[in-house]
């Protein structure tokens, strides 16, 4: 793994923007980072933007394998309207053509601008912005993988040295958050557990059996499942499990079917199953009222 000074020695070209100071938060691979890593994160640049208000944003390098996760739990806790932005690279440093230093230049020329502010947290890679709130991973290993579905990405950093917004996105984020984790050592646990064809309540019943406080369902289509499954899920919920149904197409709305809302779930709009179970993950710490998560779930 190379180390931030690592990274920003090999692109001197991002000085020229704005005075850099780095920062080497932890140094692992993506996939290991989680809730504690989150927490750690979002206390620390909240602290940056509390103790020195000349700075102008934060970037943060990320592994691509759970990119997407902290940067919507960023978007969800950091109290401020100054740009957070978080890039990672398909190519590593080493590789033919890496895509690492591009990223991280652009990152940097993001953050810096003023026309950045109060737009969440960003994700840029690729030469495109994204919204933390809506972009997902979606190839193994394309430069462009970074995708934010049918509503599309920001805008562009593009070579000519702009930074171009097009589009702003409308749901509540950072400085308008509800959720304060500035005395939060840990997050309740919410799990995911996948419907398919033939799926019973195993995987449900063991999820409940561990301790989850809530679980989200990634739904078919439009957020439903088998019956067994979704038996299994209602058989949560009378354990005072919270219960969200969300949909594992990657696109659209879930929306409250009495079919879902008779059962006591709470449905995720848009949200994708991984975004969703971060988000319930704050509201839980909060609250158990289910009326409560709901409005959370279509707010945010």
């Amino acid at each position: 793994h190379f180390t931030i000074d690592e990274m920003l020695a090999r692109v001197p070209e991002a000085n020229d923007i704005a005075e850099i100071r780095a920062e080497q938060l932890t140094n692992v691979y993506g996939g290991d980072l989680g809730p504690a890593d989150w927490l750690a994160l979002a206390k620390r640049i909240n602290a940056i933007f509390g103790s020195d208000p000349a700075a102008a944003g934060v970037v943060v390098t990320h592994g691509t394998a759970t990119l997407e996760e902290t940067a919507y739990f960023l978007n969800l806790t950091v109290k401020s309207q100054k740009p957070v932005v978080v890039t990672g690279a398909m190519r590593p440093p080493t590789g033919l053509s890496t895509d690492a230093d591009i990223n991280l230049y652009d990152a940097v020329r993001v953050a810096a601008s003023p026309d950045a502010l109060n737009r969440g947290v960003l994700v840029v890679l690729n030469n495109e912005i994204q919204a933390a709130r809506d972009v997902t991973k979606t190839n193994t290993a394309r430069v462009e993988t970074f995708k934010s579905g049918e509503l599309g990405f920001l805008g562009y950093a593009d070579s000519d040295g702009q930074v171009v917004f097009l589009r702003s996105t409308d749901r509540m984020h950072t400085a308008a958050s509800e959720f304060d984790v500035a005395k939060r050592d840990a997050l309740p646990r919410v799990d995911i557990a996948l419907a398919y064809a033939g799926a019973d309540g195993a995987v449900v019943h063991a999820l409940a059996d561990t301790g989850a406080m809530g679980i989200v369902s990634s739904g078919l289509g439009s957020g439903s499942a088998p019956r067994a499954f979704l038996n299994a899920l209602v058989e949560a919920r009378k354990r005072g499990i919270c219960i969200v149904a969300a949909s594992q197409t990657g696109n659209g709305r879930v929306m409250a079917r009495r079919a879902l809302l008779d059962r006591g779930f709470v449905v995720a709009d848009n949200l994708a199953p991984k975004k969703a179970r971060i988000l319930l993950m704050l509201a839980l710490a909060k609250t158990g009222d289910v009326e409560a998560i709901q409005r959370t779930m279509l707010q945010y």
